[in-house]
């Protein structure tokens, strides 16, 4: 029986060809609108032609002021058509604008939903580490390639949930706090263990990485959310 599967090749590919016939589309939109705005403008010198016409059809202005009126009008039209010509200049600017903006907007868009999914299917499955090594000498924890410095106490709490995980047990807080100070279950409190489990997660920084791999599984315990065979104490 043959599996369909789907890589992360495609899948960006796929993401890829999204953006980019969106971007496409929404040029497409921009320059047509544009051009339908430019054309339905008024022609710029339709004004000065509507004077000339008046002049040619009529032989008799010779008058002087009727003379000095068209020559204001003239004037006027002038006026009018340098107007817009500066007219279609702001509009093609902020159409260059307009695009831009709509551009940026749709990848953000789309960086966001990927990212989305991608913590939402972090989230479900964990981490996944391929290395979990616990140097005591160190005192640090090596996660994959990243390296964690911290104290001793923390470095115990790491080591007890390791050893745990390795044994397949889930450890309440009082469980922790008992076996790292060597008391009594009935004798240690929950709230001591799930203090010192808030400490190694402000240990090793990241907040998601911290919750995702030290898991607090409700009315049980805390376990680490890995595989037990990629675990090295040393």
């Amino acid at each position: 029986m043959l599996v369909s599967t789907t890589s992360v090749t495609d899948s960006l590919r796929a993401g890829n060809r999204i953006v980019t016939i969106g971007i496409a589309v929404i040029v497409a939109i921009l320059v047509l609108s544009g051009v339908m705005l430019l054309l339905t403008l008024p022609d710029a010198n339709a004004f000065n032609a509507r004077v000339e016409k008046i002049f040619v059809e009529n032989d008799n202005l010779t008058a002087q002021p009727v003379v000095k009126l068209l020559e204001i009008l003239a004037q006027s039209g002038t006026a009018f058509g340098d107007t817009l010509t500066s007219y279609r200049m702001v509009i093609f600017v902020l159409l260059i604008f307009a695009a831009a903006m709509l551009i940026a907007a749709m990848v953000f868009l789309v960086m966001l939903v990927a990212l989305n999914r991608r913590m939402a299917t972090i989230e479900r499955s964990g981490i996944e580490v391929s290395s979990l090594v616990i140097s005591r000498a160190e005192n640090k924890v090596y996660l994959n390639t990243m390296g964690f410095k911290l104290t001793d106490a923390m470095m115990e709490t790491m080591a007890v949930l390791a050893e745990a995980r390795m044994d397949d047990d889930i450890m309440t807080g009082a469980q922790i706090e008992a076996v790292i100070s060597g008391r009594n279950e009935t004798d240690c409190e929950e709230a001591a263990g799930a203090t010192r489990i808030k400490r190694l997660r402000d240990g090793l920084g990241n907040q998601l990485v911290s919750e995702l791999l030290v898991k607090n599984i409700a009315r049980r315990g805390y376990v680490l959310s890995i595989d037990k065979s990629v675990i090295e104490v040393s």
